[in-house]
């Protein structure tokens, strides 16, 4: 059981750095920001690994969602309607 912790925190950073990666070099802003996303998520499991559950649950609250849902959001309104 000892062994399991260092694998998956192995695997944590792994996808921490790779979505971080896809966040900057994506070509599509909707993308990067779902990368975004996936990066706060990784960061919250990161802190539950380190057994840190409160800053775990304010990183996924802020950093996986409501972040990304202001970002779309925002994109939304700049791109705006093109109706009118």
């Amino acid at each position: 059981m000892n062994n399991v912790i260092p694998v998956l925190n192995t695997l944590v950073m792994i996808g921490l750095v790779v979505s971080a990666i896809v966040a900057t070099n994506a070509k599509k802003m909707l993308s990067s920001i779902i990368a975004l996303g996936v990066t706060g998520i990784f960061a919250a499991a990161a802190f539950l690994i380190m057994q840190a559950p409160d800053v775990a649950i304010s990183e996924a609250a802020v950093g996986a969602a409501l972040t990304p849902l202001i970002f779309i959001v925002a994109l939304k309104k700049i791109k705006g309607d093109d109706d009118k």
